[in-house]
């Protein structure tokens, strides 16, 4: 993919020159591929080569599973040897042919053919792990969609990036929102395929567990998270894919608001823009994939952020219900949306033309709305010693001092990447500054950009200086610096908008193939690249572990006629991920599987859901990371007797994939 740039040697800019290198679909005289064809004659060609890519597909990947090579080893061998016969017997011509290959340096064409072709490796990676473990076919079945998703990418995604033709009719916008098209499609597809094969992560399994205790409010988070994740495996039963189902749709509807925001501050051009960067960016593709508070609260941000707009810069009274409405959805989801409510309070006194909005009833309305909406978690507090908002206040300020600014900066440029970064440092944020507001528009949507970016990062910010501060927190501030950036990529033009535009380019591709190859190395490893021996690092082979922890459970309860309790010796992950992974096995896996607040150590909500003295006399099985956390002393006081140590190993795919250590107590005394 290369975006923004014209081809070399023309002589003057071409009036149909790319913003993104070759979104332009052939005229009616040229193939679909650049090269001059009739279209039945192409059609039975292409059907031709389709057909011999699928049979040397088919053959390559049997074979190799025959000689004992793994599904990822087969399917990565047999995608490879098809897709290079098919670049012999026909994208070769087509390269050949274009007038792209003829005006720029070959190596850039097939870099771009590269990055096609392993986009679509992956995803059918994604495929094919899908069709296996969530409907149970074999191998050879599951590869025919798998090979057929494949083949579309690589035909849609050579026709629009690397072998277009030039002699097109369309303008350069038109083909913004092509690619805002393809990209937003690409990243939707590939979350889907991959949201059953990959395990939960220790965070999504905490907030499953969530879902089982269903609650108006929790010790650590509002209850969103739990309601959507309820809601998901009600319908589609206790999977992956249904515990994050909610996250597509949140994302969706994030990017609905943030097109829509975008659209009016900027323009259609800069809105496909801005959403193109949504898909792509690394914090706002992950909220489409995890299911974490994150996840909702970023959909609810896009929603108050679009309602703002309209409020303040359209003047529209109704659009305060709006903001009501999605600023209680977001205190439902996470507390650090109330940065937007500080955000709004400065944009009103800072605009003369907002500031009559405080003699009016319609904000005084919203914040009630926002009020009635977040009154459940208000309520669980009030019952519960305001347990949660001392736990993400006073328990945070409270802590030992720690500078943590570094941290932030390099959060902000992981989330966002250093392209983007950079983007907003040097050009947004000077223009559009905290200066004296002018009634012109322009400057009103400068200012508004600046002051819900700026606003709630200041706070951030100024909290870093003292405090240690969450990876994570940063992200959602983002959506309202998209239509500023979407806009200066859409219509820079002048000194370095080459490089600036390949910059972008480079970065877009290399995170769509960057995502895919992550995807799959966790759903299916990948040939050569060995798996971490420390399971809290991936989310690679906790079923595994729920299975190793399930024969554990079974021996014991067989050994002592009773039913045991199992217990995770950290914070919160060992505990939540052998609920999840054990209630397939045994359906009481959560009333079974405690925290080790059970011992007087700090486990979450866990605390809550388990009481000690119900568990007087059962027999318990401890679980950690490392052995001293089971060799600890103290822990004597609490059995009449302990058994030893051990060590597991767990394996996934007869490799190696982690460890852990378990200990047996009998006759638990609280």
């Amino acid at each position: 993919m290369r975006f923004g740039t014209s081809p070399r040697g023309s002589g003057k800019r071409n009036a149909c020159s790319d913003p993104i290198h070759g979104f332009s679909p052939s005229t009616t005289s040229r193939g679909p591929l650049g090269g001059d064809a009739a279209p039945n004659s192409t059609v039975v060609h292409s059907i031709i080569v389709g057909a011999l890519w699928l049979g040397v597909d088919l053959l390559v990947f049997h074979e190799v599973l025959a000689i004992g090579g793994g599904i990822a080893a087969a399917h990565i061998a047999s995608f490879a040897l098809a897709t290079i016969f098919t670049y012999i017997l026909h994208w070769r011509r087509a390269f050949a042919e274009a007038e792209y290959a003829r005006r720029e340096p070959a190596w850039h064409v097939y870099l771009r053919f590269l990055a096609v072709c392993l986009s679509a490796l992956f995803l059918r990676g994604g495929v094919l792990a899908t069709a296996m473990s969530l409907w149970g076919w074999s191998p050879e079945i599951a590869l025919l969609p798998a090979s057929a998703a494949a083949a579309l990418v690589v035909y849609a995604g050579s026709a629009l990036f690397v072998v277009p033709s030039l002699n097109s009719p369309w303008i350069r916008t038109v083909r913004w929102h092509t690619a805002a098209l393809a990209v937003v499609t690409y990243v939707v597809v590939v979350r889907l395929v991959f949201m059953g094969p990959i395990n939960l992560l220790p965070e999504e399994a905490y907030y499953w567990n969530y879902a089982q205790h269903l609650d108006i409010g929790y010790l650590d988070h509002p209850p969103m998270v739990a309601w959507l994740i309820w809601l998901g495996t009600s319908v589609f039963g206790p999977s992956e894919f249904a515990v994050r189902l909610g996250a597509p749709l949140c994302w969706l509807i994030a990017a609905f608001f943030s097109f829509q925001l975008a659209y009016n501050l900027s323009g259609k051009t800069a809105a496909c823009v801005a959403v193109l960067l949504f898909s792509a960016l690394p914090f706002f593709f992950t909220m489409g994939f995890l299911i974490v508070p994150d996840t909702p609260l970023t959909a609810a941000w896009a929603g108050t952020l679009y309602f703002l707009e309209r409020a303040t810069l359209a003047e529209h009274r109704r659009a305060w219900l709006g903001i009501g409405v999605c600023m209680g959805l977001g205190l439902l989801s996470k507390y650090t949306i109330v940065l937007l409510g500080l955000a709004t309070l400065i944009h009103l006194l800072l605009d003369p033309r907002a500031r009559r909005w405080f003699w009016s009833p319609w904000p005084y309305l919203a914040g009630v709305i926002a009020l009635l909406l977040f009154s459940p978690v208000i309520a669980w507090n009030a019952a519960h010693d305001w347990a949660s908002f001392a736990f993400q206040s006073t328990r945070r300020l409270s802590a030992a001092p720690n500078f943590s600014l570094h941290l932030l900066v390099g959060s902000i440029v992981l989330m966002i990447t250093p392209v983007a970064f950079l983007e907003a440092v040097s050009g947004f944020i000077p223009s559009a500054g905290f200066r004296r507001l002018s009634p012109h528009s322009i400057d009103r949507k400068r200012a508004f950009t600046a002051i819900y970016t700026l606003a709630p990062l200041s706070v951030i910010v100024a909290f870093s200086l003292f405090h240690q501060i969450k990876l994570n927190w940063a992200g959602p501030l983002w959506l309202a610096a998209l239509p500023a950036i979407g806009q200066m990529i859409a219509t820079r033009s002048g000194a370095g908008v080459l490089q600036r535009r390949t910059a972008w380019s480079a970065t877009i591709a290399i995170l769509l193939v960057g995502y895919g190859a992550g995807f799959h190395y966790l759903a299916q490893g990948l040939p050569g690249v060995p798996y971490p021996a420390n399971l809290r690092m991936l989310p690679i082979a906790w079923q595994e572990f729920g299975d190793a922890a399930a024969e554990i459970e079974g021996q014991v309860e067989a050994t002592t006629g009773h039913r045991p309790l199992l217990v995770g010796m950290d914070a919160y992950f060992l505990s939540s991920e052998l609920a999840f992974y054990r209630h397939h096995k045994s359906p009481d896996a959560v009333q079974s599987t405690a925290g080790r607040g059970l011992f007087g150590s700090k486990g979450l909500m866990y605390d809550y859901w388990f009481a000690r003295t119900p568990q007087t006399g059962r027999t318990v099985i401890m679980f950690g990371f490392d052995p001293w956390v089971l060799s600890d002393a103290s822990l004597s006081k609490w059995f009449r007797e302990l058994g030893p140590t051990t060590e597991r190993i767990v394996f996934k795919s007869d490799t190696p994939a982690g460890r852990f250590y378990y200990r047996v107590g009998h006759d638990f005394r609280p």
